[in-house]
């Protein structure tokens, strides 16, 4: 039998969803209590610029728990583990990653507040393209899960240098999953794929902003994108192919400007499902072409 899967957005609270995909009126744990009603998937985004605090962690597990039993988080680890402090301007490598014990304690207090209440679906590793496949790399990598082997783990590798077979068995011995990615496919960028390579599958949709991928501008314009019905189709079927091979899936959208993510989020959980899915009724105002594949409940409270 196929894995469970999980489709969902990256990060809930944004200045540009007010009034698009939540009431403007909704502020802080409430955005998410009301999101929890439509998606049963938030990937944490906060945690990759500081860890979570442990009382931030059971807040929002409280702010979906009567919502959505079914509701699940997965959390980016924090840059200190992944990016070089100067990642802007030097490559990503073993010999510039300055992680502490500290981050590390930081890290899992964080993560720990989450798992404590079931609501913990993996963690993800996310490294930047400058980041390629060496010894020392991967025996950088392999001393990262032996620290942070007690989650579920996933890797987001986007370096075309690490996709190769023996790779992938390399990953499949360490018990981490592979993240497949869509990207702009610019220099190395890694190719889309449907790999498996853990009990967990898991699948981010970036966009397809070429124009501004690497535009040191507004960062948000980056992630401008809303992805069509056909290039969804493609992804519908690497998710069936991944979700064939593991327990569980996590499927998450973060082409977030002006909410596009909920709608590609939505539309994507309704060609997995054949079933009409629940909307925001402002994001359906705002995105009609949700109108034939949703539906909108008749109460916005937070009672789901």
């Amino acid at each position: 039998m196929p894995g469970q899967v999980y489709v969902g957005i990256a990060g809930w609270s944004y200045k540009d969803w007010e009034d698009v995909v939540y009431p403007a009126t909704l502020k802080g744990a409430e955005r998410l209590a009301y999101l929890s009603q439509f998606f049963d998937l938030v990937e944490i985004n906060t945690s990759f610029y500081r860890p979570i605090t442990p009382s931030m962690g059971q807040q929002w597990c409280r702010a979906v728990e009567t919502v959505n039993p079914n509701f699940v988080f997965t959390a980016k680890l924090y840059r200190a583990f992944t990016h070089s402090p100067a990642s802007e301007v030097e490559p990503t490598s073993a010999e510039t990653i300055h992680a502490t014990r500290a981050d590390e304690l930081h890290a899992k207090a964080g993560f720990d507040s989450i798992a404590s209440r079931g609501r913990l679906g993996a963690v993800l590793a996310q490294f930047p393209i400058s980041f390629k496949s060496t010894n020392e790399n991967r025996k950088y990598v392999e001393k990262l899960v032996s620290h942070f082997s007690i989650y579920p783990l996933a890797l987001e590798i986007r370096h075309a240098s690490w996709n190769e077979p023996r790779i992938l068995d390399w990953l499949v011995g360490l018990g981490v999953g592979l993240c497949n990615i869509d990207q702009p496919l610019l220099g190395r960028a890694i190719r889309p794929a449907a790999e498996a390579t853990s009990s967990i599958g898991y699948i981010r949709l970036h966009g397809r902003n070429y124009r501004q991928w690497f535009a040191g501008t507004n960062v948000r314009d980056r992630y401008n994108y809303l992805y069509s019905e056909r290039e969804l189709e493609e992804w519908k079927s690497r998710t069936e192919e991944v979700a064939a091979k593991t327990k569980v899936t996590f499927v998450v959208a973060n082409n977030h400007n002006l909410g596009k993510a909920a709608v590609n989020a939505l539309e994507l959980a309704h060609m997995l499902s054949g079933k009409k899915v629940g909307a925001p009724a402002p994001l359906v105002a705002s995105y009609p072409r949700l109108q034939e594949i949703t539906t909108i409940p008749r109460s916005h409270g937070h009672s789901g």
